[in-house]
């Protein structure tokens, strides 16, 4: 321990208490007290493992791994059991170790990295050389054209990659092989593809599994080619073709730290030559500063998102933005100096230093504040064995890391944190470029308006006496708010800069009372939260966009108002009122999630809030503007509810079997559970505020149990994966909720269970159903599972629907439930029209296209193909089970309401319109009512 650093009374007292609970009577160690006060993970780990003590002291020189036996026996000749046992306890020893070095022996964080990453690679290489050994055993071995055997190559991501891994990191993998090939040699031959995916599936468990041990690894495959949902491992010749033909930006710059693990190889060579067009461009590309904007673009929201105060790593000047610095460079200028060319930031920031991109000032400074970052996450980690790049919240952590950093209080190591982070930020802004749009000067006369607010300063901005009048009370009723909210200095001096702005763009688009009320709705919401005033501030595209949104939709500007964080997506008006393709949805939300913690719930059902919110501000503003038709905007809607149940589902599956397990012959891409989508879901008709309609089936029966250790049946797993699911979408977060589930239309309504097996879901509605049931399957389709489930759910519809009906016991149960639902919802009355229940609306056109179904599809099968309205109707006509002219009708009709339903709701009104107003529509479908569901006498 160094002669200048002593450590803390209070701290020395809580490691010889520690050291005496452990040790007892032993001799006492000076080093061991000091290791035990300042890291409760080592008080854990001596508690079990004492011997270990001694151990310590006598390896303080051994800073690096050195290759060779590691483990107390091969792992290659243990049981599972027993690998998983070695794996977890040289985890346990080794990283003891290094909370050693670091806070006994001040190792340089340098150095403490890469030893922290070569016992990573230690022990997934022996995870890998494990599985494959377990896998070979009964299938044989793949083997190249020389009859070598062919390992399974896992490329190290991100900061593993580089030799920079946390201490307490997860670790991002890709799993790949040379080529395809069957295996040789074992009693059943198989393909390449599969023998490697069972090597994968048990190096994943070997590292991430909960043991009594705890893990080695929280392993993240979510960089892999297609995320979540590509395959688990790839050839080298799928690798390839997917970075050439559909490779992102961002998965360049991931890429740039791709290293693979274990012995060196020529299929190693093969591989980073395989990949290196792909990184690195043969031209100065700087392209990459824009995409790379992007990318800290989207941290920036996550920070504000999460809410994130004294982060290190993703705070402005962390240490994400010094590798954004690092990494954009060679990006740009690799492809043309091989020098660059290396997964390492150190070395990276050396070659940009030779090649005279950095001073050698530069380069010093940049590595020194890097350097003292990373150290202090280091400890932050070393502290708990925690991810977390989090300043600490209590006095314990800011002694520890006071007298860690030589310095003699809290105040102390603030100030030389955050003069780095100043540093680094500057940095950052001169490579990356981030300069904030400047508000234009706005005229005296709103500065004066706002500073007074009274009509004859208003009178100066507006000539318009109604529109005066009518701003004059909400803008008076805002400046009282203000003036009763403890904003802070900064906040009132950037509000008092913004307001001038704002009523400029109020009055350029000739805004009502009623929309200034709307935006300095939004005002109130983020008046204490600076940085989005600041945001509106310094990008005056923003700001336009709001005012622009709020004068169209009354429901855009609520939704802002609730949900600020959506002021974020503002920025960017070409991305606004661009809706992703219909495809892309699903893409999208994985690539949203791979920058969630897997294991962080409570983030996960923030973050599909979030997307939802995103995404649905996306589409109701290319609809406001005339971008996207009516049709086109149920189509987003339901593309991206479909998404949203797609990504909730994955996440159930994993939370499910950390606990319990698969079911039987189950994995992550066939997980025999299938979602079922009625009403406006299954019809491709969603609002912006529709609930879902859903119904959960299987194809698993009684008898089958899960692979866990915690065994359960099969009908509970999917049961709970159920409920699991009503929790992620029901549950109300500071978000709110994400939909409404109603499972009620599942067999045997509320008391049946929640999810059924799909034979006892036939069995049910042929047997045992009402004849609104049918009526509901006819607008039911599968959005979420395997084509085996899809297409047995498609058979099963198909055979119901086209049951032969009594025609009068038809009309009579249709007419009932009809008038039972008008009698209960309808809001009719002798001058206004309820779109959605009265007599003539939307429902009743629905009922008629569902009884058409009902009526007919016994003789006209077809009518079954599609679950939406506009085609059943469509269909129908074509099969002369309704006039064309009265198809045409109903489908004008219905068009008509759900255009007018969706305006409204953009303007959060009430969906009752005069009947005036829709007189002909609504004689038309009362006429086709009483001509096909009068009941007969």
């Amino acid at each position: 321990m160094p002669a200048s650093k002593i450590i803390p009374i209070p701290l020395q007292q809580l490691g010889e208490t520690r050291f005496q609970e452990i040790y007892k009577h032993q001799n006492y160690s000076a080093a061991l007290v000091t290791l035990l006060a300042l890291s409760d993970f080592a008080y854990k780990v001596l508690s079990t493992h004492p011997q270990w003590g001694d151990w310590l002291q006598e390896n303080a020189q051994q800073r690096s791994h050195t290759p060779g036996q590691v483990f107390s026996a091969p792992l290659t000749e243990i049981d599972e059991k027993a690998c998983f046992r070695e794996l977890r306890l040289y985890r346990q020893k080794h990283w003891l170790h290094v909370a050693y070095l670091d806070l006994v022996c001040d190792n340089e964080i340098a150095d403490s990295m890469r030893y922290v990453s070569q016992l990573s690679d230690a022990l997934i290489d022996a995870a890998n050389c494990w599985a494959y050994s377990e896998v070979s055993k009964f299938n044989g071995e793949p083997l190249d054209e020389q009859g070598t055997p062919m390992p399974m190559m896992i490329l190290g991501m991100g900061k593993l990659g580089g030799f920079e891994l946390n201490y307490s990191s997860d670790i991002d993998l890709i799993f790949t092989y040379p080529r395809m090939v069957s295996t040789r040699g074992g009693r059943r031959s198989v393909e390449a593809q599969v023998f490697y995916t069972k090597v994968a599936q048990k190096v994943i468990a070997a590292l991430d599994q909960h043991t009594v041990d705890g893990r080695v690894f929280r392993v993240d495959m979510r960089l892999r080619p297609f995320g979540d949902s590509g395959p688990l491992v790839m050839s080298f010749v799928a690798m390839e073709d997917y970075y050439q033909e559909q490779g992102r930006e961002w998965e360049r710059y991931a890429m740039l730290k791709g290293r693979l693990i274990g012995p060196h190889s020529q299929h190693h060579d093969d591989f980073y030559q395989m990949l290196r067009p792909f990184v690195y461009r043969r031209y100065i590309d700087f392209s990459v500063i824009e995409s790379l904007r992007k990318m800290k673009s989207l941290i920036a929201q996550e920070v504000r998102r999460k809410g994130l105060v004294d982060n290190i790593k993703l705070g402005a000047g962390g240490i994400r933005e010094v590798e954004f610095v690092v990494q954009a460079l060679q990006l740009i200028r690799g492809g043309r100096e091989p020098k660059l060319q290396t997964q390492g930031l150190h070395t990276a920031l050396i070659a940009l230093t030779d090649l005279g991109v950095f001073s050698q000032t530069q380069y010093q400074q940049l590595w020194q504040d890097y350097a003292l970052l990373r150290t202090v996450e280091q400890y932050l980690q070393i502290f708990n064995d925690e991810q977390t790049q989090q300043l600490p919240v209590d006095e314990l952590g800011w002694s520890r890391l006071s007298y860690l950093l030589g310095v003699d209080s809290e105040h102390s190591c603030r100030v030389q944190i955050e003069a780095a982070m100043v540093r680094i930020r500057e940095e950052f802004e001169h490579v990356i470029g981030f300069e904030p749009e400047q508000s234009a000067p706005v005229q005296t006369s709103y500065v004066l308006a706002w500073e007074h607010g009274d009509s004859e300063t208003l009178s100066d901005v507006m000539s318009d006496p109604h529109q005066r009048q009518s701003w004059q009370t909400p803008l008076s009723h805002f400046k009282d708010r203000v003036s009763k909210k403890p904003i802070g200095k900064r906040g009132r001096d950037t509000l008092d800069k913004l307001m001038p702005q704002v009523l400029a763009q109020l009055q350029k688009v000739h805004a009502s009372g009623e929309v200034f009320a709307l935006v300095t709705n939004v005002l109130d919401k983020i008046m204490s939260r600076t940085a989005y005033l600041e945001l509106l501030l310094e990008n005056l595209g923003a700001l336009q966009q709001l005012v622009r949104l709020c004068a169209h939709s009354r429901w855009i500007g609520e939704q802002i108002a609730h949900h600020p964080i959506l002021l974020d997506d503002l920025i960017d008006p070409a991305a606004l009122y661009k809706p992703l393709p219909l495809d892309a949805y699903a893409s999208e939300i994985r690539q949203y999630f791979l920058r969630i913690d897997e294991e962080d719930l409570e983030l996960q059902m923030e973050a599909l809030r979030q997307f939802k919110q995103t995404q649905q501000l996306r589409i109701a503003a290319a609809d406001a503007t005339g971008v996207l038709e009516l049709m086109k905007v149920s189509d987003h809607l339901t593309a991206l509810a479909q998404a949203i149940v797609e990504q909730a589902v994955n996440l159930a599956w994993q939370q499910m079997v950390a606990r319990f397990g698969c079911p039987q012959g189950t994995d992550i891409e066939n997980k025999g559970f299938a979602v079922i989508a009625y009403g406006k879901a299954g019809g491709l008709e969603l609002g912006y505020d529709s609930d879902l309609d859903l119904v959960f089936v299987h194809n698993h029966d009684g008898d089958a149990v899960t692979d866990g250790d915690k065994q359960i049946s099969a009908r509970q797993f999917y049961l709970k994966l159920a409920q699991r699911l009503m929790h992620l979408f029901n549950t109300r977060t500071t978000s709110g909720i994400l939909y409404e589930l109603d499972t009620r239309l599942r067999p045997e309504g509320a008391s049946g269970l929640l999810a059924i097996n799909i034979e006892s879901f036939l069995h049910y509605q042929l047997t045992q159903a009402w004849t609104w049931e049918h009526q509901a399957l006819t607008r039911a389709r599968v959005i979420y599972g395997t084509e085996e489930l899809a297409t047995r759910f498609d058979e099963i519809r198909k055979q119901v629907l086209t049951q032969a009906r009594d025609h009068k016991e038809l009309v009579k149960d249709v007419v009932q439930m009809r008038e039972k639902m008008r009698e209960h919802l309808s809001r009719d009355s002798e001058m206004m029209f309820d779109l959605k229940q009265g007599f003539g609306g939307m429902t009743d056109i629905e009922f008629i296209t569902q009884y058409l179904v009902l009526a007919n599809a016994r003789t006209y099968p077809e009518l079954v193909t599609y679950s939406d309205n506009i085609r059943i109707l469509e269909m129908a006509a074509q099969c002369g089970c309704i006039s064309d002219e009265q198809a045409k009708q109903l489908i004008h009709a219905y068009c008509h309401y759900r255009g007018l339903y969706h305006v409204l709701s953009l303007r959060n009104q009430d969906k009752v319109i005069a009947k005036i107003e829709l007189a002909g529509e609504i004689n038309t479908v009362q006429q086709v009512w009483e001509a096909y569901l009068t009941p007969p006498n």
